[in-house]
């Protein structure tokens, strides 16, 4: 990409939108094009199009989505599958249709199947069952990589896409029912020092393994991918490491200061029992990860403390 070239990043105001507008701009891209959700609602086909036809970026972030955690996918699949499938086709059709040259889709792990082998590698999407919990989200984010790669064939775009593990970071959702694990555990953690609570209750027996990506970490793979990759087969983006939701609880209590019992409800659902990415395609291409775990839940409970309002959303 070239610094001056018009590029759009959709969902600038999310975490993974505003991490890729802070590296662009770290970077030197000087000509970054942004719309609020009220200033275009990007399940509003006529409005896209509108939008691309007036504007015609060059280069396509789309990091816009409805997103949550187990609770919010489980109460409102039909939510997520709508919106997520409408903004996604909207936005990629119309860069295809308004000569967009390149354009990068961001999905996520979850979209390889619930007893994927492991670690997972780009291949094995659609080979077997999704996990049910967040099968509606899932579904969404493979036709909208499915899309690209359509696109790419039939009409030979350069549309690619890259599927993150779980991802925290400046700008989370701490939502004490719709945010992701990470995330929540810092509130939960929080709001229980605060009230020197003796115990603090959390989901499923503590089992699952999950890998953690800082969000910063993700929008320098974003970038560099957009000027070191094109091909049909989403690239995966992790660190190759993982460790249990307990071990997670833990270490986010630590960080927090909290010191009562964590007390597992195993009537609440764990999800997927592993979700290991297979990263060794991105590391082939020449990129790897900077930020440990520990660091990045510093950083995260850092930005939690200063962002109030934001911790209430």
């Amino acid at each position: 990409m070239e610094k001056e070239a018009k590029i759009y990043v959709a969902g600038h105001k999310g975490m993974v939108g505003s991490a890729i507008v802070r590296e662009l701009k770290r970077q030197g891209y000087t000509n970054i094009v942004t719309r609020t959700h009220a200033e275009l609602d990007l399940t509003d086909q006529k409005a896209v199009e509108e939008f691309f036809a007036a504007e015609r970026p060059e280069y396509v972030f789309l990091a816009a989505a409805k997103v949550g955690g187990i609770a919010a996918n489980d109460a409102a699949p039909a939510d997520f599958m709508y919106q997520n499938m409408m903004l996604e086709m909207n936005v990629i059709h119309s860069a295809w249709r308004n000569g967009c040259r390149k354009l990068e889709f961001l999905g996520s792990s979850c979209i390889y199947p619930r007893l994927a082998p492991q670690p997972m590698p780009e291949s094995c999407l659609l080979t077997s069952s999704l996990e049910k919990t967040n099968e509606a989200y899932a579904l969404a984010k493979i036709s909208g990589l499915k899309y690209c790669e359509y696109l790419n064939r039939q009409y030979g775009t350069d549309f690619i896409s890259v599927m993150p593990t779980n991802l925290y970071g400046p700008n989370d959702n701490y939502h004490p029912t719709h945010s992701h694990v990470l995330p929540a555990l810092i509130r939960r953690f929080h709001e229980a020092k605060e009230r020197n609570a003796p115990e603090v209750v959390c989901w499923g027996d503590g089992s699952p393994l999950r890998e953690f990506l800082y969000v910063d970490d993700l929008a320098d793979l974003c970038v560099f991918l957009m000027n070191n990759y094109s091909g049909n087969e989403t690239v995966n983006a992790g660190t190759g490491k993982e460790l249990s939701i307990r071990e997670l609880a833990e270490t986010v209590a630590e960080t927090v200061g909290y010191e009562g019992r964590i007390v597992w409800d195993a009537t609440k659902p764990n999800g997927t029992p592993r979700k290991l990415l297979d990263v060794s395609k991105a590391t082939a291409l020449g990129w790897t990860y900077r930020t440990e775990l520990r660091d990045g839940i510093h950083l995260s409970y850092a930005d939690f403390l200063a962002n109030p309002v934001r911790a209430e959303r």
